[in-house]
């Protein structure tokens, strides 16, 4: 009797779950959004990458492009959120990602630029 009793309650939670619709439109949305920021995350990533080499070529203290590349890639986010009237869609991960990105992408090409071009 318990078996019975068991199979009937599984049978109707299962067939209470009913996948979410999706919504391709807020989706698709979202992505481009993401995509946007995501290149003027590179853009800064690039500028800054250039600047950090140009000061360090012309003899500032190595703390001097650390300390504004820290600076920029700390600000960044309120730039594009003044940029993206939507970015209203990004979540504390998806900004997380474009902070990282941004700071790590920054380091790795200041260090690569001084490398070929100073060393």
């Amino acid at each position: 009797m318990a078996k019975k009793v068991r199979r009937k309650l599984e049978e109707e939670e299962a067939a209470a779950f009913e996948f979410p619709v999706f919504d391709e439109k807020a989706f698709v949305a979202k992505e481009f959004e993401m995509g946007t920021a995501l290149a003027l995350a590179g853009v800064f990533t690039a500028v800054l990458g250039v600047v950090s080499w140009a000061l360090t070529y012309v003899g500032v203290p190595w703390y001097g492009p650390l300390i504004l590349g820290i600076g920029v890639v700390i600000l960044s986010p309120f730039v594009i959120r003044r940029l993206r009237t939507r970015s209203n869609l990004y979540t504390k991960g998806d900004w997380a990602a474009l902070i990282a990105m941004e700071f790590f992408g920054w380091f790795a090409l200041w260090f690569v630029l001084v490398d070929l071009l100073i060393g």
